[in-house]
């Protein structure tokens, strides 16, 4: 099986939803169908990860479509380089909108996998979308055997390249995304006195070569209030801006550059 235990690292066995392994350490599946598999020692908090506001923030944000072109593009990008693709990972999938999204395009001889710290986003994304397995989990410490994984996608989630690695099998796919050079400067030039741009460079990941890569821009623009918030609350702007700041921008409405950098890599 592709979980394994995040105590002793031996495989995980499934039985009247419950995962366990020989050493008896034993994960409860939760009533919405995701698994915890973050124990208590390996916490850095209570309660790790987005909150309740963040997630719902996003949530909203995102099923009204304003990212979707970012999704369309990843999926689609996915679709060229996967052929036979058994077992994919989304890390870092916080309410389940990309995987869900993606699972859709790949087919039904497709397992999705979701790993997030979040619980709360987990919730919702294991409640909503049954045919995705979720993991409260960390993406420093992944509880996932070695080499299970055909394709990964990580969409800002920090990680570990070892832990990259140790997961994916040889020849693997894995789609990145991060912020290009332009990405929400409107924003940036409120905030600071002189922004800087985020870098045009390619990425490097150990133990992967990078075979493609793209830059999606687009203009942003937002003129609900409720759309204006989420935006907010969603992003680290949300504690740099001054309160007069937002109520400037949730009267007026507003537009900001989006400028995503998506690239693709192999496995060596």
């Amino acid at each position: 099986m592709i979980y394994r235990c995040p105590i002793c690292e031996k495989p995980l066995l499934l039985q009247d939803k419950t995962w366990f392994c020989e050493s008896n350490h034993r994960f409860d599946c939760a009533k919405e169908g995701y698994v915890n598999l973050l124990p208590v020692q390996k916490k850095k908090s209570t309660d790790p990860g987005d909150n309740k506001e963040m997630m719902f923030a996003r949530r909203e944000f995102l099923n009204k479509g304003f990212y979707q072109a970012l999704s369309d593009n990843v999926n689609q990008m996915a679709k060229t380089h996967l052929s036979d693709a058994r077992y994919g990972l989304d890390i870092g999938c916080g309410e389940g909108y990309y995987s869900n999204r993606l699972a859709s395009e790949i087919g039904d001889d497709f397992q999705l996998f979701g790993l997030d710290i979040s619980k709360s986003a987990l919730k919702y994304a294991a409640k909503r979308y049954k045919n995705i397995e979720f993991s409260v989990a960390s993406a420093f410490d992944m509880p996932f055997a070695d080499n299970s994984f055909d394709f990964m996608l990580r969409i800002y989630a920090p990680s570990l390249d070892s832990e990259l690695k140790r997961v994916i099998k040889s020849g693997g796919i894995l789609i990145t995304v991060c912020a290009g050079p332009r990405h929400h400067f409107a924003l940036k030039e409120l905030i600071y006195e002189t922004p800087k741009e985020h870098t045009q460079e390619s990425s490097t990941i150990a133990g992967f070569e990078l075979i493609d890569q793209r830059r999606l821009q687009s203009t942003l623009r937002l003129a609900d209030e409720n759309d204006i918030r989420h935006f907010l609350q969603m992003t680290p702007y949300n504690w740099k801006l001054t309160d007069e700041q937002k109520l400037a921008l949730s009267a007026s409405g507003f537009e900001c550059e989006l400028d995503f950098k998506i690239e693709i890599f192999r496995a060596n």
